[in-house]
């Protein structure tokens, strides 16, 4: 293997919706909300992790091209928690096994989850997702505005017998209209990957606009659109077929 080149993908995560992705902070501060949202430790300013996009990505992938299907076969790949991994890959036999072999090219596969061998057929992992930071425009429009970068939205269950509202909760979300800079990498280290790059990568983000990212999707939460600074890549993408 030779790196022949390294395709990057630049531009702006524009959010249709609310997003929440979570801090890990499960305490409850006096006056506070019940789950934060991720915020840089110095700028106290939301962002997106690179781990959020790509793992949403590759599990999008992975249901697209009936990875999860495949994996409900093996009680005990379940177990593990493996989808696209080594395991799967050495016990597969179907239709799926070049899925998730490229899956393992492209996303990687978690540490000493592989063999020497193995490791030397995949190669090095060949995509690479940076953290997503609020855009310089964006942050001048907040303080020329005096918006706040986050919102609190009241959340609560709805006893279907009764009609009434129980269990209140209060969650932080980074409101619509929020701008974060995209930056991923992909790199070329045989022809064969540059077809990876369209069938797994714009794939997996053609995918992810169609579904949502972060947290509570299915209300409504983490609706984004990529705008990319390309181009022929705005155009690659905007023609990109996922079925029929």
């Amino acid at each position: 293997m030779q790196l022949m080149e390294i395709k990057t993908i630049s531009g702006i995560i524009s959010l249709k919706t609310g997003l929440h992705i979570g801090s890990g902070n499960t305490e409850m501060q006096i006056g506070g909300t019940d789950n934060p949202v991720i915020k840089h430790p110095h700028t106290n300013e939301p962002y997106i992790p690179g781990s959020s996009l790509k793992g949403k990505i590759r599990s999008l992938i992975e249901l697209y091209y009936g990875i999860v299907a495949e994996a409900t076969k093996h009680e005990d790949l379940i177990k593990a928690g493996g989808l696209a991994s080594p395991k799967m890959l050495r016990n597969s036999n179907g239709g799926v096994t070049k899925h998730i072999e490229n899956i393992l090219k492209v996303f990687g596969s978690g540490a000493g989850d592989t063999d020497e061998e193995l490791a030397k057929k995949l190669g090095p992992t060949r995509v690479s997702f940076s953290d997503c930071f609020l855009t310089k425009e964006f942050i001048e429009e907040v303080e020329k505005k005096r918006w706040s970068y986050v919102e609190i939205k009241s959340e609560n269950r709805i006893n279907r017998i009764t009609g009434t509202a129980e269990h209140p909760r209060f969650i932080e979300r980074v409101p619509s209209g929020a701008k974060f800079k995209l930056e991923i990498s992909f790199k070329i280290l045989d022809e064969a990957d540059k077809k990876l790059f369209t069938d797994y990568l714009l794939k997996g983000l053609k995918l992810l606009e169609y579904d949502s990212l972060g947290g509570s999707g299915s209300r409504g939460y983490g609706k984004v659109e990529f705008i990319f600074d390309d181009e022929n890549l705005k155009r690659e993408f905007s023609e990109l077929k996922l079925w029929g």
